[in-house]
């Protein structure tokens, strides 16, 4: 019996700790949670990412030179689009109505000059052969009768008069054979091999830009509404079509030389003339087309977008330093600047063109005379160690 009471009562203790601690617990969430309210936020300092820091024992490995300054054309950069050249631009017409039987090329084919394109079967033909034939006949007669007149006025049985019209008759059967010959020859025959097919050659070398008909369709004005079956592009040479704003076009004039760069061969530099500035603004953005003449070496496409840099003839004041004092990071330009004794600062500039010298043009972002470290690399790679 003593024993059943002391264990209940341990039991008791137990159960009473337990109860206590979960008490204190619970009044301590409940005064955390009395307000409602966040816990307050850390403020963490971050250093300048932009700011290196080296140890004063190490900063001589890091050499400073200030930028110099050279005097170069100003340049102005535009975006063009490759356009054939309208002069060299070539339509393939079909003079005879009729279907297309046969097709030899297609869109975007390479061609040579003289190389069989496509045949009509043409009613146009079957009637110019017929005309020609008919022709033949009449000049033969007029011209047996007029050899007949002029027996019979050598022997006093016709008179002046009826010899003239026999003659006339003759040249006016003559010329009539002789356009007939000509169609024949504008279709394309041969006279001594008639046929209702009409062969369609490439009338100069390159490549076709434009297609209006297929296999068995209709050619010709009459039947399809245009002559015009292929259109054939020398691309040998071609245009490139700029938007200038209104504000620089002084800068440029007729025959200047402008660089080309293509996203798509970024290590080739071809180069044009301006053979025209357009007299029309584009009344909403303000620009000027200008036309660039370039000779193709093979690259340039239809539709291809490029860069061209238009040199001007005036020159500007522009900032100098060694290639190697640039870095290239996230698509951007930097050149770190010394702002005490171990720390240099990375400061963003705008790159131009490579110069003689294992220099680099800087367009903005520093001025001439202000000190810059010479290994731009060098001074990053050893600030993230």
């Amino acid at each position: 019996m003593i024993k059943q009471s002391a264990n209940r009562f341990h039991f008791l203790r137990v159960v009473g700790l337990f109860g206590a601690i979960a008490l204190a617990l619970t009044g301590c969430r409940r005064k955390d949670e009395g307000n409602g309210d966040p816990p307050p936020a850390k403020v963490i300092e971050v250093s300048n990412m932009s700011l290196i820091t080296i140890p004063a024992k190490e900063v001589s490995k890091f050499p400073v030179v200030k930028a110099g300054q050279m005097e170069a054309p100003a340049e102005l950069n535009a975006t063009g689009t490759v356009f054939p050249d309208v002069s060299r631009e070539v339509p393939v017409i079909s003079l005879a109505n009729g279907r297309v039987v046969d097709i030899k090329t297609r869109l975007d084919d390479n061609v040579r000059k003289g190389q069989l394109l496509f045949s009509v079967q043409s009613p146009d033909v079957t009637n110019a052969f017929d005309a020609y034939l008919k022709a033949v006949n009449d000049e033969q007669m007029s011209d047996k009768a007029y050899i007949r007149a002029e027996d019979l006025f050598k022997h006093g049985v016709i008179s002046q008069g009826m010899l003239e019209q026999a003659e006339d008759a003759e040249k006016d059967a003559k010329a009539d054979l002789d356009a007939a010959d000509a169609q024949l020859k504008l279709f394309g025959l041969d006279k001594a091999h008639p046929s209702s097919i009409v062969h369609m050659y490439a009338p100069i070398s390159g490549v076709i830009i434009g297609q209006n008909v297929t296999n068995a369709a209709a050619a010709g004005v009459t039947l399809s509404g245009s002559a015009t079956a292929f259109t054939i592009a020398d691309l040998s040479e071609v245009w490139i079509l700029c938007d200038v704003y209104e504000n620089d076009i002084p800068q440029l004039h007729l025959g200047q030389e402008a660089q080309m760069r293509l996203d798509a061969y970024p290590g080739r530099i071809l180069r044009g003339r301006i053979s025209d500035i357009g007299p029309v603004l584009d009344p909403s953005l303000r620009t000027a087309k200008v036309r660039i003449e370039v000779p193709n070496p093979g690259i340039l496409k239809l539709g291809m977008f490029v860069t061209a840099t238009f040199s001007s003839l005036k020159k500007k004041t522009f900032t100098a330093v060694p290639a190697d004092a640039v870095l290239h990071l996230h698509d951007r330009d930097w050149v770190y600047v010394p702002v005490g004794e171990d720390q240099f600062k990375r400061t963003e500039v705008q790159a131009g063109k490579m110069l003689e010298g294992g220099r680099q043009q800087i367009l903005s972002g520093i001025d001439p005379g202000t000190p810059v470290v010479t290994n731009a690399l060098l001074l990053e790679t050893a600030g993230e160690q």
